[in-house]
């Protein structure tokens, strides 16, 4: 399956999960890292809106030399208990998110951004995500593994950190860093992109 687009799609992101999933979804793309600073004020635990805004800022950084393009920003962070729980930086900080996360239920939040022409479009997904209770084996093997250190909350969905999971509630591809199928109807909405020559741009 292949998209069309109307102008250049600039992913915001040096993610290479969101990568992966813009190119399953047969939408043509470049990569433009955002350099931005995350220092967006959390306001009244509303973490819906934390990550929309982190996404603008990191779509803005780039749509600023880009004024041509379509630009998608995104950002995912894990919560738990009303704190934001971030890449751990070392794998002692790792070990102690999964222990917290063991046997307990906590959400993983997506914001995403489309950012054309100071226009944007944003909204959010949450997922709550429920470990097992995992046993020190299993967990000191997953960290040493090193597979936590460059993921939010210190796991991954899509990899090893899948034997940590005991059930989701929500969309699967949002706890791996993008809500692909609510992306793509927002994209197809707003006349961003076409699957077949029937389908017409907004403009068009």
């Amino acid at each position: 399956m292949k998209f069309t687009v109307q102008k250049p799609i600039i992913l915001a992101s040096g993610s290479p999960r969101r990568q992966e999933l813009l190119t399953l979804a047969g939408i043509p793309f470049d990569v433009q890292v955002s350099h931005a600073e995350e220092d967006i004020e959390l306001i009244e635990q509303d973490f819906g809106r934390y990550v929309e805004q982190l996404a603008v800022k990191k779509a803005s950084v780039v749509a600023e030399n880009h004024p041509e393009a379509l630009v998608i920003g995104a950002d995912t962070i894990v919560v738990f208990e009303g704190a934001i729980y971030p890449k751990p930086s070392s794998a002692e900080q790792a070990v102690a998110f999964l222990k917290e996360f063991s046997g307990n239920t906590h959400s993983v939040f997506t914001g995403v951004c489309l950012l054309e022409g100071g226009k944007s479009k944003l909204f959010s997904v949450e997922t709550k995500v429920t470990f097992r209770s995992i046993d020190e084996a299993l967990l000191h093997a997953y960290v040493q593994s090193g597979d936590p250190m460059d993921k939010a909350g210190g796991y991954g969905i899509q990899t090893a950190g899948a034997l940590l999971v005991e059930k989701i509630d929500g969309d699967y591809l949002n706890v791996v860093g993008l809500p692909l199928s609510k992306l793509v109807e927002l994209l197809r909405k707003e006349g961003h992109i076409r699957l077949k020559e029937g389908e017409q741009f907004l403009d068009s």
